[in-house]
């Protein structure tokens, strides 16, 4: 009788502690969907970005101040650390896809 009831409790113990596992799986994997979906639109917005600033970029100075050339270097290094940016961005991505491939190929 003592066991049933043992077991009883048990069972609803870990039914509570797996459906609170559950709730916060599921609310962090939302999460990180919405966080994967504002790093895209962050990544289209940053190449629209690189390209503008490229553009403008490829047009020639004709005025040879020390301040206008202080400003294009500062654009090319704004250019630069955009396009760094970016890179990162994509590499975490592409890490976890060639982690997931090689996993695949160790199980075939």
């Amino acid at each position: 009788m003592t066991a049933i009831i043992l077991l009883s409790i048990l069972c609803t113990v870990l039914a509570s502690l797996l459906s609170i596992s559950i709730y916060f799986n599921v609310k962090h994997g939302i999460l990180l969907l919405k966080i994967q979906d504002i790093i895209e639109r962050s990544l289209d917005i940053l190449d629209i970005k690189y390209k503008n600033i490229s553009d403008i970029l490829e047009i020639p100075i004709f005025f040879d101040s020390t301040e206008v050339r202080q400003v294009i270097s500062e654009i090319h290094s704004a250019r630069d650390s955009i396009l760094y940016i970016a890179n990162e961005f994509i590499s975490i991505d592409t890490k976890q896809r060639e982690s997931k491939d090689a996993s695949k190929k160790e199980d075939h």
